[in-house]
């Protein structure tokens, strides 16, 4: 697999709706606006969401892009507060709400393998200055008209250009087992998932190996919009069922 060129000319016309552009095999085209969501733990409603761009949708990779400033919806705790600042002892306990925030950051690229419990993120600092991939852990991606949903498993890698990884967030990983949103059998299966992960780190093939880090997203594309259902229910598209990818 080789990255998308620098300049990928996608067509785009810069009023892609989301989950628009699906080609003949219920594909997403590139520039397509689609959203990335995760489910609260232990709930079945989405509390993260972020509009992202397609960059490739095929069986074999779903690699999307999420633009600077991008508008999307974060967990926060009832009272205002961040969760990063909550103490860690009572960061799952505590009520819940979700937020707007504007993307401050350089923008991310995420890809994801159909079937795979993990996306790997791509972070550059400012001026394309390539910084780390991030293997985040998490289910099996659910395809819908809208996008795709997941949930995230607290436990994630980070993977450095020569090849270093470590764990990260080992500590919330464990909090959550203690407030009873992993049970041991789950938690187990993260951490099969994670040495899976770091095995094929080491053996350094797709996506570390494949060039992405040179990819640039298409200047043409617009900022994608955080629509005001941004919670809705996932929906059936031309005529098929929501399914976790790798699935028929």
């Amino acid at each position: 697999m080789t990255a998308e060129p620098a300049d990928p000319r996608t067509g785009d016309t810069g009023h892609a709706r989301h989950g628009a552009g699906a080609g003949r095999a219920g594909r997403w085209a590139p520039g397509a606006h689609i959203l990335w969501r995760y489910r609260a733990n232990g709930a079945g409603h989405p509390h993260i969401c972020r509009p992202v761009t397609v960059v490739r949708d095929t069986p074999e990779l779903l690699a999307v892009w999420m633009a600077p400033g991008t508008v999307c919806v974060k967990p926060q705790l009832a009272d205002g507060t961040p969760v990063h600042l909550e103490p860690l002892a009572t960061r799952y306990t505590k009520p819940r709400t979700t937020a707007r925030s504007r993307w401050s950051g350089t923008g991310v690229l995420k890809l994801a393998s159909p079937g795979r419990p993990w996306s790997v993120w791509l972070f550059w600092d400012h001026g394309w200055c390539f910084k780390n991939f991030y293997v985040n852990l998490e289910e099996p991606r659910l395809r819908w008209a809208g996008g795709v949903d997941s949930e995230d498993h607290f436990l994630d890698i980070a993977v450095f250009p020569d090849g270093r990884w470590e764990w990260r967030d080992e500590d919330e990983f464990a909090q959550a087992q203690r407030a009873g949103l992993m049970d041991p059998a789950q938690a187990a299966r993260v951490r099969a998932a994670g040495r899976q992960a770091v095995a094929e780190i080491r053996a350094w093939g797709s996506p570390f190996a494949d060039g992405w880090e040179h990819w640039r997203p298409d200047p043409r594309w617009p900022v994608p919009r955080l629509p005001e259902d941004w919670d809705r229910a996932p929906s059936p598209r031309d005529g098929e069922a929501p399914h976790r990818e790798g699935l028929p």
